[in-house]
């Protein structure tokens, strides 16, 4: 008896061999927290280089169901209007869909005194640091409860009643740090986030609201120093590209012995990933906005760790790992970001990869002789990492709940083919 596969599915034919350029789209984890910041004026925010991924629609559609006006452009460009944002309570489908929108707590809670979430969803890779949030919007005088399965917030004095505060975070959360910085920056008097993120994402989340009116300063370093103002104002921001989009498609020309141009990838940012390519045997051409990865000679087994920025991203933990199965020797992977992580082990075993896991960390041995099977793409970067499986791997490969891969990667299937991938979505 067949089993119907629910939703799309990918269908891959394997020894593939990369070849040509591809363009990187903007960055998911940038456009996100940007589209939050919309709420924090009544005047139009304008985006260019948005993604087209499924997190994108989802973010526009609880925008929406606040109140806020929300316009695709054409091109990759989101007007975003809040003026009319009539609501303060994220609906629940949409919240648990997609944990970035999560930080919309921070805006409805500077600008309007009160917001209402339930906990945030997206991928299963661990458990998300939502004190770091909470506690942050506490520190500036907000009080939380839990009531029922949501998170309430409420500024003491109403609408622009937050107290500008010294803010410690546990753990540099990039969605907490962002989430605590839109909070901050309409708070009254001064504050310090210290302990906070330095991803590129959320420094481009600071240049946009700098842009806007705040003053924000020590973007980039562990302490943020933000001066509280009344209001915002409207503004036009680019969105960089991805770093984890370029990142996949080096590791898959190189895993995959291709020569593939990679243009527009933001090089600066890329440091940790194109250090572990080198060193796996990658021959590396960069220049202004531009990367050239090719192999040609076997790859070398690596041995790296998962850390916040600049380390090697979290988010590309899974796809290396798929590289390594074809690499000569023994590699050891630590996840030190995200505690379960490792969903992509189950499924690369399915294809005969030689991984075994334990706790937060992979060892992997190669190289193995991958082969066709039928697998799950079970968050997006788990899923990316069985698709570059499935490029290598003899025969046909079937992957199901491609829905988490359009979350975060824009016409993935087209850009494959493009390189001369034979991939199919059903």
């Amino acid at each position: 008896m067949s089993i119907r596969a629910r939703g799309p599915r990918y269908v891959v034919q394997g020894s593939a061999q990369l070849r040509g350029s591809v363009r990187i789209s903007g960055a998911k984890n940038a456009a996100l927290a940007m589209m939050c910041a919309a709420l924090l004026t009544d005047e139009d925010v304008v985006l260019t280089n948005v993604p087209e991924i499924t997190d994108v629609e989802s973010l526009g559609e609880l925008l929406s169901s606040l109140g806020a006006t929300v316009e695709h452009q054409g091109r990759g460009r989101l007007r975003i209007n809040a003026a009319g944002v009539h609501t303060y309570e994220a609906p629940t489908e949409l919240i648990t869909e997609n944990r970035a929108s999560f930080q919309v707590l921070g805006p409805l809670l500077a600008r309007h005194g009160f917001a209402s979430s339930a906990p945030p969803g997206g991928d299963v890779i661990g458990q998300r640091p939502i004190d770091v949030h909470l506690s942050g919007f506490e520190a500036m005088g907000a009080r939380v409860s839990r009531e029922g399965e949501r998170f309430v917030a409420r500024a003491p004095g109403g609408p622009g009643s937050l107290r500008g505060a010294r803010v410690f975070m546990d753990y540099p959360s990039v969605s907490g740090t962002q989430n605590v910085m839109m909070a901050a920056v309409l708070a009254r008097e001064h504050s310090t986030v210290v302990n906070a993120a330095t991803e590129p994402e959320v420094q481009e989340l600071a240049h946009l609201l700098n842009a806007m009116g705040a003053r924000i300063e020590g973007i980039g370093t562990q302490m943020l120093e933000i001066d509280g103002v009344t209001s915002l104002h409207g503004a036009t921001a680019r969105v960089m590209p991805d770093r984890i989009e370029a990142g996949t498609f080096a590791i898959a020309a190189a895993m995959t012995g291709g020569e593939v141009d990679i243009e527009d990838a933001p090089l600066p940012v890329m440091d940790g990933l194109l250090a572990k390519l080198r060193a796996a045997g990658a021959a590396i051409t960069d220049g202004e906005g531009f990367l050239r990865i090719e192999r040609t000679s076997d790859l070398r087994a690596v041995s790296f760790q998962a850390l916040p920025y600049p380390g090697l991203a979290t988010d590309l933990h899974a796809p290396m790992a798929a590289l390594l199965t074809q690499a000569n020797g023994v590699s050891i992977i630590h996840e030190r970001v995200f505690d379960n992580r490792m969903l992509y082990v189950s499924e690369l075993r399915k294809m005969g990869a030689e991984i075994v896991s334990t706790g937060s960390s992979a060892i992997v041995s190669g190289p193995t002789m991958l082969h066709g099977a039928t697998v799950r793409a079970l968050d997006v970067r788990a899923g990316a990492a069985v698709l570059l499986a499935a490029l290598v791997a003899q025969g046909t490969t079937i992957i199901d709940e491609i829905s988490h891969l359009d979350r975060g990667y824009e016409h993935l299937d087209e850009k494959l083919r493009a390189l001369g991938a034979e991939i199919e979505r059903t």
